[in-house]
């Protein structure tokens, strides 16, 4: 028998942050935490520019959220939030800092008309992370086509954050956290006026223009060294191919030094995060160039016809924001036509499928949670979290390793793909 579990009231009205708890969080969580990380706050076409308005802002690090509550400082903000983070901190006190909870890369209703409600109620401005998940090379991350529709309905300006040195400071592959200058950009790219006349088209080629940036070349740009002697820790989780002998899953790295296992070539990372081989050609000299060739790989297989994920996973599911439910061992596949999920759920069994079309991609966790002495149970390790409306779906891959930043590029040249087939269709 299925057990009957609370599911997350997404329709639930959100509150205005309160003034008292965001004194509390300003006080004794924002300005700590960006103490030794000072912080430059540029504003470009903002005159005039006053809440209630749509914020767009760049995904990086759990920094951002202290940086954007300064870069809007003295005001406060609604903010949308994935339901692990809001779990994270616990629902009520979130909801009292003004938090509209969601679950990631899923189509919800809800979020619009409680976002509608938050700038005509309560005037405020309405924070919104579009890559929904942290960049995974310090370079812009897939943005859906749905911003400039959003942005019109919002009927407010539409302002641009982006942020740097937030993903330097703490990368999702090394959260060891290191102390650095920061900045950002607070743009207005749309009046009220210009969201309401400009077509749909032209408004999302304003927020994804606005929205690119490259914190490594801001790294390079300001000379910031990382002196931490375990600065390369982590990085095969994104070079996860090696550009020499072209293998897949043979690379480690530890200290300042990445490594291929299958043919021993081995490469260093500078302070300013430039690579550079032990011997023989430098293939990459930046990271983000090294992300850009495996996903031109993962591409060429989408496109031809060849690529295919299949392992067996654990799985945790959030079904709601108090915790993760542990069921057990499932199997996930991922070809070109979609994502399929073999699992038991509360003690039944599912089967889901996720079509190309619909799944524009996906949040990857490397190991998730990072603060292992916060959570006693749950220690899933690398996780892909794919949801429903209802569902939250944490997977950990079982016998493969190093997988998530492969099966997030796949995703999203999937269903890329998908979206090409559509409209070549529909000219027919």
């Amino acid at each position: 028998m299925k057990k009957h579990v609370k599911r997350y009231d997404f329709a639930r009205k959100p509150k205005k942050a309160s003034r008292f708890w965001m004194w509390i969080g300003r006080t004794f969580a924002i300005r700590p935490r960006l103490k030794g990380c000072p912080l430059q706050v540029k504003k470009i076409n903002m005159e005039g520019i006053e809440p209630p308005y749509l914020l767009l802002a760049t995904h990086a690090s759990m920094l951002d959220f202290p940086v954007m509550y300064q870069a809007i400082a003295p005001h406060n903000a609604n903010n949308v939030v994935a339901i692990d983070a809001v779990r994270d901190v616990g629902d009520w006190l979130m909801r009292q800092v003004g938090c509209i909870c969601k679950r990631k890369f899923v189509k919800d209703y809800h979020l619009i008309r409680n976002m509608r409600y938050c700038a005509e109620k309560y005037r405020s401005i309405v924070c919104v992370y579009p890559e929904a998940r942290y960049t995974l090379d310090g370079t812009t991350s897939f943005l859906p086509d749905s911003l400039g529709k959003m942005s019109k309905l919002m009927k407010t300006p539409v302002v641009v954050l982006r942020m740097y040195g937030t993903f330097i400071a703490a990368p999702q592959w090394n959260k060891d956290e290191q102390k650095i200058p920061l900045a950002c950009e607070l743009e207005c790219v749309a009046t009220a006026e210009e969201a309401a006349t400009l077509t749909v088209a032209e408004l999302n080629e304003r927020i994804k223009k606005a929205l690119q940036r490259d914190d490594y070349a801001y790294q390079r740009a300001r000379g910031i060294e990382l002196k931490s002697p375990n600065r390369a820790n982590g990085l095969h989780n994104i070079l996860y191919q090696c550009p020499h002998c072209k293998q897949e899953f043979h690379m480690y790295s530890a200290g300042t030094r990445l490594w291929c296992s299958a043919c021993g070539k081995g490469w260093q990372m500078s302070t300013l995060s430039e690579l550079k081989a032990e011997e023989g050609e430098t293939e990459f000299r930046y990271i983000p160039d090294w992300t850009a060739w495996e996903r031109g790989n993962v591409r060429k297989e989408v496109r031809g016809g060849t690529y295919r994920f299949e392992d067996e996973v654990t799985v945790h599911t959030l079904p709601n924001a108090k915790r993760f439910y542990d069921q057990g061992k499932g199997k996930l596949v991922q070809t070109a036509e979609g994502t399929f999920l073999e699992c038991t759920a509360y003690g039944e069994k599912t089967s889901l499928f996720w079509s190309a079309a619909e799944l524009e991609s996906v949040h990857v966790e490397y190991d998730y949670p990072y603060r292992k002495d916060k959570y006693k149970k749950n220690i899933f390790g690398d996780c892909v979290d794919i949801s429903t409306p209802q569902e939250s779906y944490w997977l950990h891959p079982v016998n493969l390793r190093d997988q998530l930043t492969k099966l997030s590029f796949a995703t999203e040249e999937i269903h890329l793909l998908a979206l090409e087939k559509l409209k070549s269709d529909s000219a027919k």
